[in-house]
């Protein structure tokens, strides 16, 4: 994997990413499916919000996780603001890593315990972007639960099929 690869794959998932986020109706941003389950409001945040701080850890050697709360969004059009400046963010920061960086070792840790530690590369694969996948999928669950329409992921979905 380059970085050239990387910022390609990210910024063909964040178009999709956005599709999905557009869909999110802010008068639903509170619903939650399950008590145990992050609202929609807060979902769609962490989705937007989480790759451009993510893409920022890797930046150092050693990251100090220190549970800062997400921002609270009072609409869609915040969510995807948030979403915007963060793929921004993304590649101005995959960039600075660099094809060089993505060997070198990374560890987190909070409370002085460490967390986590693999290679740069090995982070960027599982928290930028499987992390991003994840939550997606689970944000395109409660956009189906709410009867809001999901567009297509990887493919057509039910609601838009030129197929069907």
């Amino acid at each position: 994997m380059t970085i050239a690869e990387l910022v390609q794959e990210f910024e063909s998932e964040a178009k999709t990413t956005r599709r999905v986020l557009e869909r999110v109706p802010s008068d639903k941003l509170t619903w939650t499916p399950h008590a145990k389950s992050m609202s929609l409001g807060r979902l769609a945040m962490h989705l937007a919000t989480a790759p451009g701080a993510i893409s920022g850890w890797p930046l150092a050697d050693q990251f100090e996780f220190k549970g800062d709360p997400a921002p609270v969004p009072t609409c869609t059009d915040d969510i995807l603001s948030a979403h915007d400046g963060g793929v921004e963010r993304v590649k101005e920061n995959l960039q600075k890593i660099g094809d060089a960086g993505l060997g070198a070792s990374w560890t987190g840790s909070a409370g002085g315990r460490t967390l986590m530690a693999m290679p740069k590369a090995a982070l960027l694969r599982a928290l930028l972007m499987n992390h991003t996948y994840h939550h997606r999928g689970q944000l395109s669950v409660y956009l189906r639960l709410l009867d809001v329409p999901v567009p297509p992921i990887y493919g057509p979905s039910a609601d838009e099929n030129p197929f069907a």
